[in-house]
Parts: C-alpha cells; structure tokens; sequence
C-alpha cells in the first residue's frame, strides 16, 4: 500500500525481447511509471531538490518547456503538491500528449516548431519568457539542469544494475536531454567500464548533421543543442536513427512481442538490432529503455 501515486514511480520491468540474433536483449518499460513515461523519474528529483534548496516554495508555480513526457510527470507532480503549473509545448507534440497535460490541471501554451532550441519562438525560449514574468515560479528546465541526469544517476543507474544482477554489458537509450543515458552510463561505468553505452540519436539533429537540424518525426530524442546535461564521455557510440527505421519497428513491436511502444522506443530498438548484426557481441546482457507508451501517439497513424 502506497501514500501517492509518487511512491511507485521507477521499479519498471525488463522484458526480454527476442531480435533472433545472438545476444539477450531486455526492454526496461519505463512507460509503466504513473506518468506514462521516464521522465515521472526526473521531474520528481529536480522538483524535490528544488523544494530543499529553497527554490520552490508552497504555492509555487512550475513552468517548464517538454515534448510531452517531461510536461506530464510535472503536471501530475505539480497535482499532488499543489502546485500550479505552465508547460510549453512544440506543436508537433502528440494531441495524446498535450491532452494529459491539461487533464492533470496544468496550462498548456503549444508554440511553433523552431529548428533551434534558442530561436525566440521556440517553446523553451517562451517557458524561460514566461518564467522570468512570474513571481514565486521554479523552471525545472530539463535542457540544462545538471540534476536531470543526477536523478538517473542516483536511482535508473542502480535499478538496472540490480535487476540484472550486475552483468549487463550494454545499455541503450535515446538521447534528447542527454539525461537517460549520461546519468545511467555514469553510474555503469562506475561499476565496470568494459559496459557500453549507446546513445541514440535521430539522423536529422543538430548533432547528427553537423549543425544544419532537419525536421523529424520522432518526439522526445534527437541531440539539437549543447548542454551540460549530456555527458559525451560516458558514451561510446552514437547510432543515428532515421524516423522511417524508428517508426518501422513499432508494429514489429507490438506485433511480435506484444509491447505497444512510442518512436523514440523504435528508434533504440533497431539501433540495439543494427548494433547485435554489426559487433556480433558474445555473451552479451544488453538493457534498452523503452521511454513511453504508443498510446500517446495512436492519432499521429505510426502504428498503421
């Protein structure tokens, strides 16, 4: 028996995932958080540190830019602490999305897909706009707040090394902050550095292209920015992923092995795929995170 809906966010599944070539691979189902995603994890850690540095205080409102995932943990945080809260979204974030927002209680102001995370219109430079106009608010900022990957670190890290008794050798997720990955890849190479970490990557980001960003499908994953939050030398391959081989995999997810992923889902599963055929690795324990859920993208026809 439980308090809140607080106190069962992490503690997620692994679910084995048979490719057909050699080598296990498990699925971490991060969607099964209340929040519907990983980012219930990090919103929690960055809020409550906030609460006992004194940044945020009773009464407080959160405000925070998201492609929707990071939105809906802080929406349902915000719920339960009272809290007001104002999430900024891109307009290509799933309607699903934007929807669980607002029924947690939160506002929602959706901005113009910029191909720049610093252009003046794009939904974080309009979350900082409205942060700096609001008294007694907290920006939790997830672009930039180190305590992000920290939040991966203290408790995705340790979860996954416990669950797999120790022996994982390989971990795969997407890279958007840069959190999942660098925060879980720090505390693996802490406990063994012969582990590898994959981020993976759209082919169209900023990084991927050298700086010349090309519009792309899947949400939540893509390196478009620098940020302190990625931790390059924790990483030691990046795999860019088209949309068309992240949205490809879906129904081979959810077809074969019974796991209705969102894109960014797809996308570290064949990275995870390309990389069994690519290395033939022996012997190997490989952990992928599975960010969210396909319900929160049923309306966009990727499961057709």
């Amino acid at each position: 028996m439980h308090q809140s809906v607080l106190e069962v966010i992490g503690n997620t599944p692994l679910v084995k995932v048979n490719s057909g070539l050699p080598g296990n691979l498990f699925a971490k189902l991060e969607y099964l958080n209340p929040g519907g995603s990983v980012k219930d994890r990090t919103a929690l850690f960055m809020i409550e540190q906030a609460e006992k540095d004194g940044k945020l205080k009773p009464g407080g409102t959160l405000i925070d830019a998201s492609s929707g995932n990071h939105g809906i943990a802080i929406a349902m945080i915000g719920a339960l602490k009272g809290y007001n809260v104002i999430i900024t979204v891109s307009e290509k974030s799933s309607a699903e999305k934007v929807n669980a927002i607002k029924a947690y209680g939160a506002q929602v102001v959706v901005c113009p897909a910029t191909a720049f995370l610093d252009h003046p219109d794009s939904y974080h430079s309009q979350a900082q706009k409205i942060f700096s106009q609001t008294p007694n608010a907290f920006m939790p900022n997830q672009y930039y707040n180190v305590n992000n990957s920290q939040g991966h670190y203290s408790f995705l890290g340790p979860e996954i090394y416990k669950q797999t008794n120790g022996k994982i050798t390989h971990f795969f997720a997407g890279a958007g902050t840069g959190g999942t990955v660098s925060g879980v890849g720090r505390f693996l190479k802490e406990q063994n550095q012969t582990i590898q970490i994959i981020a993976v990557d759209s082919i169209n980001s900023w990084h991927a292209t050298g700086g010349c960003p090309k519009p792309y499908k899947v949400e939540g994953m893509g390196l478009d920015f620098e940020t302190p939050v990625f931790d390059e030398t924790v990483i030691d391959e990046i795999a860019t992923v088209s949309d068309e081989n992240a949205i490809g995999m879906l129904k081979i997810l959810a077809c074969k092995h019974g796991i209705l992923a969102g894109p960014s889902s797809g996308a570290v599963a064949w990275a995870a795929q390309d990389y069994l055929q690519k290395h033939k690795p022996v012997n190997m324990l490989g952990v992928m995170i599975f960010g969210d859920s396909g319900r929160a993208y049923l309306t966009k026809e990727f499961y057709e």
